[in-house]
């Protein structure tokens, strides 16, 4: 069995690519989701967060992420620190979880891949792209933020142009036609190489 990366930048689609590979019967693990997951779970992450960020990042027991937020995207070294201790985690969660899947490939979608080093885990690794004002305009209606702290995300993210150079294919998210024809050829290859 193949493991694919899906990644892409903060806005650029990842989940609406990754829904598409799942409607395909495809395996998909989203890394956020399981990051979130374990980090209102796993004993040992909650005590390393509680250690690195001080006990206001639970509040009644609950991930306080808007504390969380604003430390680590204010704060390169914290974030970086914060990223090893969930990053392993969710690793392990991925590994254990692709033994129980029976496909010719799996995905992982990360957002993150190339920042944190981890692109040598993959057999092939796809990437999510958008023009800067979509990504932007989109984050705007999902979440409730200014662009202000989007860009600010944006800039803990490597640039698309450095990403494309170490990607095995690439998804342009403008439009759904496309992208959904791009996704099916990309599933016929990808189920090729398997």
């Amino acid at each position: 069995m193949k493991i694919v990366g899906l990644t892409g930048g903060i806005g650029s689609g990842k989940s609406t690519a990754a829904k598409m590979f799942a409607d395909l019967g495809v395996p998909v693990y989203n890394s956020d989701l399981e990051a979130k997951q374990l980090m209102h779970t796993s004993v040992s992450v909650k005590e390393q967060i509680a250690s690195l960020l001080g006990k206001d990042a639970y509040v009644n027991n609950v991930l306080n992420r808007e504390y969380i937020a604003e430390k680590v995207f204010a704060d390169a070294s914290l974030l970086e620190q914060l990223n090893n201790i969930v990053h392993p985690a969710v690793r392990e969660h991925f590994l254990e979880w692709t033994k129980k899947q029976d496909a010719p490939y799996v995905i992982q979608e990360s957002a993150i891949i190339f920042e944190n080093k981890n692109q040598d885990f993959y057999d092939y690794i796809i990437l999510v792209t958008a023009p800067l004002e979509v990504r932007i305009n989109r984050i705007l209606k999902r979440d409730n933020t200014t662009r202000e702290k989007i860009l600010s995300r944006m800039n803990n993210q490597w640039a698309d142009e450095k990403k494309e150079k170490m990607s095995d294919f690439k998804l342009i998210n403008e439009d759904i036609v496309n992208l959904e024809l791009k996704i099916n050829e990309i599933h016929s290859i990808l189920r090729s190489l398997s």
